[in-house]
């Protein structure tokens, strides 16, 4: 088993290459090309001259392109966000009563404009904030340990520096990433900062303001992948393990050719599984995986790699060129964008038969044999739990913990027309929006039209003035985003 290294990196004896690839590899575009001085990826001038895609990058591997993204007609998402905001009103009675129908949301795509909000309520971090009022406030007030902040100060130009957020040394995005990282080296001191935090901080802070990331990030860390971020990572080469495991009866050709060049699962795994594979996909593709893994758990992680891997190394014939462990590695390094694109994706995830069952059987035969080779393990983590249904059956949250500020009432008919998922609503939930509406229905000038007449040439809300990416968004303001 190679030895892995924590704190200023992610490193090993055998292949450091491999896993320093959150250091080494994120300033390099989709050829290989290292692009170079700061100024260049991290300058204000790239972001004056190029024109940011729909995502907000302007440039890098992970850029918008057509053939790596779905379109989703502007109908079909008018009334995908009208369901989203009626769940989002009744978020405690949908996640026990119809989990099913969330669950096929989700697969389906979280719609862009509810994005942020929908993540947290499936992480549960709407929850922790509610329940921790003002806690970060306090842990970002803190000056924070020298140690941490030296490294942390250093990773942060690499953090998607293509993105329009991140782009600006000391800009806004760089600010919050750091003031998130900051804040949960004070809150779990006793784990301090592993730079694969990074960039999940990250991509949460593009869609939701830095107190909400926090506690985003406090609930991934503790919650989908406890351990993975802890002195010895101990945890992330036991599910390493257990892949490869899983990769047997998923893919024995694949098994059998990673076992005969002796690849460990720790030389290739590592980056896909610590970062969530925000930096292995396109983004279109990874805003889809996040969609079904903050709502299904880490079963979509390991079903996104054993896709990957089975598509690669799954056939006799696509081993022809891969004779050894190096060439191996290099084909996992440049994996088919084919394989990557969300629609073939997200098809191959949603089929794959891999369930919490499997993993969590696969997770006591490997931790036995842990073990027996190595003794008990040093980092005790907490119970791992498999998605947002599980997270909120163990903490029960009250309906104030719940309840959106500013609430949001949309009376639209698309809320209950179908788009092939099924739009009946129930009795209980007309009766509980008719309560809403008695008790916060908003002042008339507040109230926006999200979904005005077709005549219309601005489907967002036109009052609303769209802050520059080098701004940040302030947790008290959430009627800026949706």
């Amino acid at each position: 088993m190679a030895r892995i290294e924590r704190g200023n990196g992610l490193s090993s004896a055998e292949s450091s290459r491999s896993l320093r690839g959150t250091t080494e590899n994120l300033t390099e575009d989709g050829e290989g090309n290292s692009y170079g001085s700061d100024s260049e990826v991290n300058g204000f001038a790239v972001s004056e001259e190029k024109q940011a895609d729909k995502y907000g990058f302007i440039g890098g591997a992970q850029q918008f392109s057509g053939q790596s993204a779905e379109e989703i007609p502007t109908d079909v998402l008018r009334q995908r966000e009208a369901k989203w905001l009626e769940m989002l009103n009744s978020w405690d009675k949908w996640m026990a009563k119809k989990h099913k129908k969330v669950k096929l949301r989700c697969q389906k795509g979280i719609p862009p404009s509810l994005r942020g909000r929908a993540w947290l309520y499936l992480s549960g971090g709407k929850v922790k904030r509610e329940q921790n009022q003002g806690k970060f406030q306090e842990l970002d007030s803190q000056p924070g340990d020298p140690k941490w902040l030296d490294v942390i100060e250093r990773d942060l130009h690499r953090q998607f520096p293509f993105h329009e957020m991140f782009v600006a040394r000391g800009g806004h995005g760089q600010q919050d990433l750091l003031r998130v990282l900051k804040a949960y080296t004070l809150h779990r001191p006793e784990e301090g900062y592993c730079q694969a935090q990074a960039p999940i901080a990250a991509v949460l802070l593009m869609h939701m303001p830095a107190e909400d990331a926090f506690w985003g990030l406090v609930q991934i860390c503790e919650k989908y992948l406890p351990g993975y971020y802890s002195a010895g990572l101990e945890a992330i080469q036991l599910d390493g393990e257990i892949l490869y495991a899983l990769l047997r009866r998923v893919s024995p050709v694949a098994h059998y050719h990673l076992k005969k060049h002796k690849l460990e699962p720790i030389l290739y795994m590592t980056e896909w599984f610590m970062c969530a594979f925000s930096r292995t996909l396109p983004w279109a593709s990874v805003l889809r995986v996040w969609d079904m893994f903050l709502c299904e758990g880490v079963k979509i992680i390991f079903r996104v790699g054993l896709v990957l891997l089975k598509c690669m190394l799954g056939s006799h014939e696509k081993l022809k060129s891969c004779q050894g462990l190096y060439e191996t590695m290099e084909l996992l390094r440049a994996i088919d964008p084919h394989y990557m694109q969300e629609g073939f994706l997200a098809r191959e995830i949603i089929e794959l038969p891999v369930s919490e069952r499997d993993i969590e059987k696969e997770h006591l035969a490997q931790l036995r044999r842990w073990k027996e080779t190595r003794g008990d393990l040093h980092c005790k983590s907490p119970p791992r739990m498999h998605g947002a249904k599980a997270i909120m059956r163990a903490e029960p949250p009250s309906r104030q913990d719940l309840r959106q500020k500013p609430t949001i009432i949309v009376e639209s008919p698309l809320a209950t027309k179908s788009d092939g998922e099924g739009g009946e609503e129930t009795k209980e939930s007309k009766m509980t929006k008719e309560e809403i509406q008695k008790k916060t229905i908003p002042p008339p000038q507040e109230t926006a039209n999200l979904y005005p007449a077709a005549g219309d040439p601005s489907p967002l809300l036109k009052h609303m003035t769209v802050q520059g990416s080098r701004e940040s968004l302030s947790s008290a303001e959430h009627d800026t985003y949706l």
